[in-house]
Formats: structure tokens, C-alpha cells, sequence
């Protein structure tokens, strides 16, 4: 992953601490949301970790953090965190970060839950995945108020103004 990435969730750590908010996620020390996990502990930010067993096992949990839980599958992974959180914020990532985004977005737009989805889409990561959603709203596999289920915002500025707003 380049640089640029992990320097953006690093400031969306450190954003989240500085302002009182506390990160739930999926309990790793690697990658960008290890990034965004070590710079919201290092101002003093609640960091709470959800993890199956055989992925701690493997030795890729974050030992430092607030409060580590363990589930048995990826599913209660999921469900762990989204009950934990407050909001959701979908950084750049791969194909669990897409997994858990379309998981929230359809619990909401199911009416299972009402809170507050964020997209942030620094350097463009998820320009493609816009695209692909007027793609099917033009379609007619998504409606119009789909697109109303969640916020893209640019940056971890962006993502501060936001939520001081809701």
C-alpha cells in the first residue's frame, strides 16, 4: 500500500482522538487501519478491536489497544463492530472493508439501523465504486435514494466538518 494512504489514516486518527471520538474496528496492528489505530492511541483516543480467534492466533491482533473482543467468525466480527459504533467511516481497502461497507449500507437501507455511513475517498480510491453505483441506478438495480444512504467526503478535514455537523 503507498505511503499516501497510511499518512491519510494516520490523520483520520489523529482527527477522531483529538476530537473525543473513539475508533471500533477490526482489531488488527497492520495495514491502514492499524495506521489509523496506532495515531488515534498515540493522542490518547479509545481504540476498541474486533477480532476472530483464528485471526489473533495468527498473530496480527494490535496488543496495544482499549479493548479487544473476540468473535468465532468474520460475521460476528461484523456485527461486533457495527453495534459498538456510533457511525461508520469506510476508508480505502480491499475486500473486507467492501464487505463490512455493503453490509452496513444494506442494513440501512433495510431500516435495520439509522446511523451515519462515510465514505472518504482520498485521492480518488473510490471514484471507481461511484461510477459502478450510477451505473446500476441507471440501470435500475439501485434507486435514487440509495445514493442518499451515505456521504462521500474527500478527507480527513472533510470527514472532521461532517461530523461536528450531525
Amino acid at each position: 500500500m503507498d505511503e499516501k494512504y497510511l499518512s491519510a489514516g494516520r490523520d483520520v486518527g489523529v482527527m477522531l482522538a483529538r476530537n473525543g471520538y473513539g475508533v471500533v474496528y477490526g482489531g488488527s496492528n497492520i495495514g491502514l487501519m492499524g495506521a489509523v489505530a496506532d495515531a488515534a492511541l498515540e493522542r490518547g483516543g479509545k481504540v476498541i478491536g474486533v477480532i476472530p480467534k483464528f485471526l489473533k492466533d495468527q498473530e496480527v491482533a494490535h496488543t496495544g489497544l482499549t479493548e479487544l473482543h473476540l468473535t468465532d467468525t468474520m460475521h460476528e466480527r461484523q456485527v461486533g463492530m457495527a453495534v459498538r459504533a456510533d457511525a461508520f467511516v469506510i476508508l480505502p481497502g480491499g475486500l473486507g472493508t467492501l464487505a463490512e461497507f455493503f453490509e452496513v449500507l444494506t442494513w440501512k437501507q433495510l431500516g435495520l439501523h439509522d446511523k451515519p455511513i462515510m465514505l472518504v475517498n482520498v485521492f480518488g480510491y473510490w471514484d471507481s465504486l461511484m461510477n459502478f453505483a450510477g451505473h446500476a441506478e441507471g440501470e435500475k438495480f439501485l434507486r435514487p435514494q440509495d445514493a442518499r444512504l451515505y456521504t462521500v467526503l474527500a478527507d480527513a478535514g472533510a470527514l472532521e466538518t461532517h461530523l461536528k455537523r450531525l
